[in-house]
């Protein structure tokens, strides 16, 4: 009988407990995570043609419903890059509620935490490609001066060469002339 009780008991408080682990570790949220990692993944490897079908089922979600699943699914499949809808600034503006910046609160729960990574990333990326872009434009110009100087002591050489060139045709006169009038 005891034996009965204690067992109640503890599937009692198991049964109790149960809604409060779901609650504190947000498994719905990280499922939903998950889930949405491995479908971006899944459209990366589409052809472009499932690629825009699943762009396009993701805006129309999203005009629908626009709470924090629908923004990153679409800012996901915006910031993939190598697809023909590739659009970081679009992606980031999604984003921008859950980043924790001036005007919106920090991110709380796995999915807006998520969206707020991913915001960071999308920044992060922005930023490398700016840098390089300002890189490659230092590199040209770099490039351009030094063509230019070659340019200009390609042609000094080409004047000096036509100097020496006149000036051997003057030695050569000088010397025809001298032995002219030493014979």
């Amino acid at each position: 009988m005891i034996r009965i009780i204690i067992a109640v008991l503890g599937l009692l408080l198991i049964a109790g407990c149960a809604p409060l682990s779901a609650k504190l570790d947000g498994s719905d949220e990280s499922q939903k995570v998950v889930y949405l990692i491995g479908y971006t993944q899944g459209v990366a490897a589409m052809r472009p043609e499932g690629q825009r079908r699943e762009l396009n089922d993701a805006n129309h979600t999203y005009a629908k419903e626009r709470d924090p699943y629908a923004s990153l699914r679409l800012a996901l499949l915006l910031s993939l890059p190598g697809t023909p809808f590739f659009d970081d600034t679009r992606a980031a503006a999604l984003l921008e509620p859950f980043a924790g910046t001036a005007g919106h609160p920090p991110a709380t729960g796995t999915l807006r935490q998520f969206a707020a990574w991913l915001h960071a990333q999308i920044g992060a990326r922005t930023s490398e490609q700016h840098k390089s872009a300002q890189l490659k434009e230092q590199f040209d110009a770099l490039r351009a001066a030094q063509i230019s100087e070659l340019t200009r002591e390609q042609h000094k050489s080409a004047q000096l060469k036509e100097q020496l060139d006149a000036l051997r045709a003057i030695e050569r006169t000088l010397n025809e002339r001298g032995k002219g009038r030493a014979k």
